[in-house]
Protein backbone atom coordinates (compact mmCIF):
# COMPACT_ATOMS: atom_id res chain seq x y z
CA UNK A 1 0.00 0.00 0.00
CA UNK A 2 1.29 3.53 -0.81
CA UNK A 3 1.93 6.55 1.21
CA UNK A 4 -0.70 8.80 0.93
CA UNK A 5 -0.54 12.63 1.08
CA UNK A 6 -1.67 14.06 4.18
CA UNK A 7 -4.28 16.60 3.78
CA UNK A 8 -4.55 20.01 5.48
CA UNK A 9 -7.35 19.75 8.68
CA UNK A 10 -10.90 22.36 7.93
CA UNK A 11 -9.98 23.72 11.19
CA UNK A 12 -6.87 24.98 10.43
CA UNK A 13 -7.47 26.37 7.03
CA UNK A 14 -7.18 30.56 9.12
CA UNK A 15 -4.29 29.24 10.76
CA UNK A 16 -3.10 28.43 7.65
CA UNK A 17 -4.16 31.69 5.90
CA UNK A 18 -2.51 33.59 8.60
CA UNK A 19 1.25 31.73 8.17
CA UNK A 20 0.67 32.32 4.72
CA UNK A 21 0.91 36.37 4.90
CA UNK A 22 3.37 36.12 7.67
CA UNK A 23 5.43 33.62 5.20
CA UNK A 24 4.73 36.19 2.14
CA UNK A 25 6.36 39.43 4.15
CA UNK A 26 9.13 36.97 5.48
CA UNK A 27 10.29 35.58 2.31
CA UNK A 28 10.17 38.97 0.80
CA UNK A 29 12.17 40.97 3.56
CA UNK A 30 14.82 37.64 3.74
CA UNK A 31 15.28 37.71 -0.04
CA UNK A 32 15.98 41.43 0.21
CA UNK A 33 18.00 41.05 2.93
CA UNK A 34 19.96 38.11 1.27
CA UNK A 35 20.63 40.07 -1.87
CA UNK A 36 22.35 42.94 0.20
CA UNK A 37 24.64 40.62 1.63
CA UNK A 38 25.70 39.23 -1.50
CA UNK A 39 26.49 43.00 -2.53
CA UNK A 40 28.35 43.29 0.65
CA UNK A 41 30.31 40.08 -0.41
CA UNK A 42 31.11 41.20 -3.48
CA UNK A 43 32.53 44.31 -3.00
CA UNK A 44 34.34 42.90 0.28
CA UNK A 45 36.15 40.02 -2.23
CA UNK A 46 36.13 41.32 -5.22
CA UNK A 47 36.97 45.02 -4.36
CA UNK A 48 38.83 44.52 -1.06
CA UNK A 49 36.52 47.46 1.01
CA UNK A 50 34.19 47.88 3.60
CA UNK A 51 31.04 50.30 3.73
CA UNK A 52 30.69 52.69 7.19
CA UNK A 53 28.25 55.05 7.95
CA UNK A 54 28.51 58.23 10.14
CA UNK A 55 32.27 58.29 9.55
CA UNK A 56 34.48 61.78 9.85
CA UNK A 57 34.76 61.69 6.06
CA UNK A 58 31.10 61.34 5.99
CA UNK A 59 27.66 59.78 5.79
CA UNK A 60 29.02 56.71 4.01
CA UNK A 61 32.82 56.07 3.54
CA UNK A 62 33.88 53.14 1.82
CA UNK A 63 37.05 51.68 3.30
CA UNK A 64 39.84 49.25 2.12
CA UNK A 65 40.18 46.37 4.32
CA UNK A 66 42.36 45.44 7.12
CA UNK A 67 45.15 43.54 6.21
CA UNK A 68 44.96 39.74 6.82
CA UNK A 69 46.14 39.75 10.43
CA UNK A 70 45.60 42.96 11.45
CA UNK A 71 42.06 43.33 11.69
CA UNK A 72 42.25 44.14 15.31
CA UNK A 73 44.64 47.48 14.74
CA UNK A 74 42.42 48.37 12.23
CA UNK A 75 39.07 50.23 13.90
CA UNK A 76 37.57 52.17 11.32
CA UNK A 77 35.21 55.39 13.19
CA UNK A 78 31.36 54.95 12.11
CA UNK A 79 28.54 51.91 11.88
CA UNK A 80 30.10 48.94 10.15
CA UNK A 81 27.23 48.85 7.67
CA UNK A 82 28.23 45.26 6.02
CA UNK A 83 28.72 43.80 10.01
CA UNK A 84 24.69 45.02 10.16
CA UNK A 85 23.52 43.26 7.13
CA UNK A 86 25.18 40.28 8.33
CA UNK A 87 23.74 40.10 11.67
CA UNK A 88 20.65 41.15 10.91
CA UNK A 89 20.22 38.85 8.05
CA UNK A 90 21.28 35.83 10.41
CA UNK A 91 18.69 36.95 12.91
CA UNK A 92 15.51 37.49 10.22
CA UNK A 93 16.19 34.05 8.58
CA UNK A 94 15.60 32.54 11.65
CA UNK A 95 11.95 34.35 11.58
CA UNK A 96 12.09 32.91 8.25
CA UNK A 97 12.73 29.67 9.08
CA UNK A 98 9.87 30.08 11.65
CA UNK A 99 7.31 31.25 8.71
CA UNK A 100 8.21 28.40 7.06
CA UNK A 101 7.65 25.68 9.81
CA UNK A 102 4.13 28.09 10.70
CA UNK A 103 3.21 27.06 7.17
CA UNK A 104 4.51 23.84 6.81
CA UNK A 105 3.44 21.98 9.66
CA UNK A 106 -0.51 22.64 9.36
CA UNK A 107 -0.18 22.04 5.27
CA UNK A 108 1.15 18.78 6.44
CA UNK A 109 4.12 18.73 3.45
CA UNK A 110 6.75 16.28 3.39
CA UNK A 111 9.67 17.55 5.48
CA UNK A 112 12.22 17.89 1.74
CA UNK A 113 9.10 20.51 1.68
CA UNK A 114 10.52 22.63 4.33
CA UNK A 115 14.25 22.75 3.46
CA UNK A 116 13.06 23.97 0.06
CA UNK A 117 11.44 26.85 1.62
CA UNK A 118 14.58 26.78 4.06
CA UNK A 119 16.92 27.27 1.37
CA UNK A 120 14.83 30.18 -0.29
CA UNK A 121 16.32 32.10 2.53
CA UNK A 122 20.20 31.46 1.42
CA UNK A 123 19.99 30.84 -2.48
CA UNK A 124 20.04 34.45 -4.16
CA UNK A 125 16.10 35.67 -6.08
CA UNK A 126 15.09 31.71 -4.69
CA UNK A 127 12.26 33.03 -1.88
CA UNK A 128 10.89 35.11 -4.74
CA UNK A 129 10.47 32.57 -6.69
CA UNK A 130 9.67 29.94 -3.60
CA UNK A 131 7.25 33.04 -2.49
CA UNK A 132 5.09 33.14 -5.75
CA UNK A 133 4.68 29.72 -6.19
CA UNK A 134 3.71 28.48 -2.73
CA UNK A 135 1.75 31.61 -2.15
CA UNK A 136 -0.40 31.09 -5.20
CA UNK A 137 -0.52 26.89 -4.30
CA UNK A 138 -1.89 27.31 -1.21
CA UNK A 139 -3.92 30.21 -1.90
CA UNK A 140 -6.12 27.87 -5.01
CA UNK A 141 -5.76 25.38 -1.91
CA UNK A 142 -7.94 27.16 0.12
CA UNK A 143 -9.94 29.23 -2.02
CA UNK A 144 -11.14 25.58 -3.59
CA UNK A 145 -12.06 24.15 -0.01
CA UNK A 146 -13.21 27.04 2.32
CA UNK A 147 -16.18 27.55 0.48
CA UNK A 148 -17.65 23.94 0.41
CA UNK A 149 -16.38 24.23 3.74
CA UNK A 150 -19.27 26.90 4.57
CA UNK A 151 -21.73 24.68 2.87
CA UNK A 152 -21.33 21.49 4.99
CA UNK A 153 -21.28 23.50 7.91
CA UNK A 154 -24.47 23.00 10.16
CA UNK A 155 -26.99 25.55 10.10
CA UNK A 156 -27.01 27.09 13.71
CA UNK A 157 -30.72 27.71 15.01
Amino acid sequence: MGTMQLQPKPSDYPRIRKALGFYKVTSVITGVMLLLLCAVMVMKYAFNVQLFLFTPDGFASFYPLAPEGLESEFQAEGFDLFRAILIAHGWFYVVYLVSDFMLWSPMRWHFARFLVIALGGVIPFMSFFLEARIVREVTAFLDAREPQLAVDAPTQA
